[in-house]
């Protein structure tokens, strides 16, 4: 019965997906298709009640504010403002301004939660002006791929919102999870540029004009009030003062603010932003409803228990386990994007992983890890396509300047696997809302 059911569902989604159907209707038609052959319900009543226990979810309308306060960052001046900022501080470093990419996306991130939101706002003033001071095309490319992905690890991150809300977790320490392996990860980023400066002496570029202290201290005040939104939004978090919802909402304020401030905001813009939130979040919204129907069909099948019970009679190691994951994530992400491979794969990954015995709030952070592979590798990745549209480059040249990244990444599994703490201790010691 179980093999049966899989081969009908992967049968039915390839199809659909090969049909170029969009995902979440994708997911439903495998749902109403499975409903049908292995269940007695009536299938239109079945994906009614999901959908509206799926869509009526609290924690759920954190996603939709979060987009919204990227999108209205995303029309400001942040980027030029971020680089103005950061470029005095970067240019002592090894490897120089390169590290403003970093920098950028990281802090960036912290306001964002997409990937390609991040790498838009950043690299649209950080390549023209890394270009205008010889750096290698190479690494500008590379690295800033390699760094937008930060847009998915560090709070408010949207692909840890989804997995949440599928898995029923709490999204504050889902967040203050991300911070800490997200830092890591960016410091790997960092060590990677910093060892280009010292191998590849030929390619550096002249040094910076020197600054004083008080001109470098003068250049820093244009960080304030993004550093302030990131307190904000993180801070009302981590000390129990906002849930993630209430923070979202307080993160929105603090970008109509801010766009104001720097004489940004108009109606234009704002009803740009407010578009452009309400067409992301209507697109996740429809994978999670389709992924909610698919759970509930595949429940029926016992499809997910069966498969947690061949898993646990094969006595895999956790390790074990999460290498092959590893290994599935990275290909699969090659076709699909982030929160699809999550939604997708959650129904059955879950059961099997909580046999293992390992902690769902790391496995989340893992799970944005190689999820973050799946943005600068090929044939879908999507940052891939975002950078050939902003660089007018090969998509096989810029999949080769980031292959590092993808390396570094996949240390980073590592790390975890061995450094668990990483991503467990600042949730255990962040204080509930309340």
């Amino acid at each position: 019965m179980e093999v049966y059911a899989t081969v009908i569902f992967l049968f039915v989604l390839f199809a659909l997906l090969g049909s170029s159907v969009w995902i979440g209707l994708a997911l439903m038609g495998v749902a109403w298709v499975g409903m049908e052959l292995f269940t007695t319900r009536p299938a239109g009543d079945a994906m009614i009640t999901m959908i509206w226990t799926s869509s009526s979810s609290w924690t759920l309308t954190a996603l939709p504010l979060f987009i919204w306060m990227g999108e209205i960052l995303y029309r400001t001046r942040l980027s030029e403002d971020m680089f103005r900022g950061l470029a005095p501080w970067m240019r002592f470093l090894p490897g120089g301004l390169l590290h403003t990419n970093i920098a950028g996306c990281t802090i960036f991130a912290a306001v964002s939660g997409s990937s390609a939101a991040t790498l838009t706002t950043v690299g649209k003033m950080s390549i023209p002006e890394l270009r205008a001071r010889g750096y290698p095309e190479f690494m500008i490319i590379g690295t800033l791929a390699g760094a937008a992905t930060l847009g998915l690890m560090i709070p408010p991150s949207l692909t840890l919102i989804v997995y949440g809300v599928t898995i029923n977790e709490s999204i504050t320490k889902l967040f203050m999870a991300g911070i800490i392996p997200g830092l890591v990860l960016a410091g790997l980023f960092a060590s990677y540029i910093v060892g280009w400066h010292f191998l590849g002496r030929g390619q550096r570029p002249a040094a910076e004009p020197s600054m004083s202290f008080s001109e470098m201290l003068g250049e820093s005040r244009f960080l304030i009030p993004v550093l302030c939104l990131v307190f904000a939004v993180i801070g009302s978090m981590y000390f129990g003062w906002a849930t993630a919802t209430e923070a979202a909402a307080v993160g929105v304020l603090g970008a109509l603010l801010l766009a104001a401030m720097q004489k940004s905001l108009n109606w234009r813009t704002f009803s740009a932003s407010l578009m452009g939130a309400t067409r992301t979040s209507a697109m996740i919204a429809l994978i999670l409803m389709g992924a909610a129907f698919l759970s509930l069909s595949m429940g029926f099948t016992g499809l997910p228990r069966a498969l947690a019970a061949w898993i646990d009679e094969m006595a895999l190691s956790p390790i074990t386990l999460i290498a092959a994951l590893t290994l599935f994530y990275v290909i699969l992400g090659m076709f699909l994007d982030g929160i699809s491979s999550v939604v997708l794969t959650m129904a059955i990954v879950e059961p099997m992983v909580r046999g293992a015995g390992i902690d769902m709030i790391w496995f989340g952070i893992f799970i944005v890890v190689v999820v973050e592979m799946a943005q600068v590798t090929p044939p879908i990745g999507f940052n891939l396509f975002v950078l050939q549209g902003m660089t007018r480059h090969e998509i096989s040249y810029i999949s080769r300047t980031a292959i590092p990244m993808v390396g570094l990444m996949l240390l980073m599994v590592v790390i975890l696997v061995v450094w668990p703490e990483l991503a467990t201790w600042l949730p255990n010691t962040a204080r509930g809302p309340g």
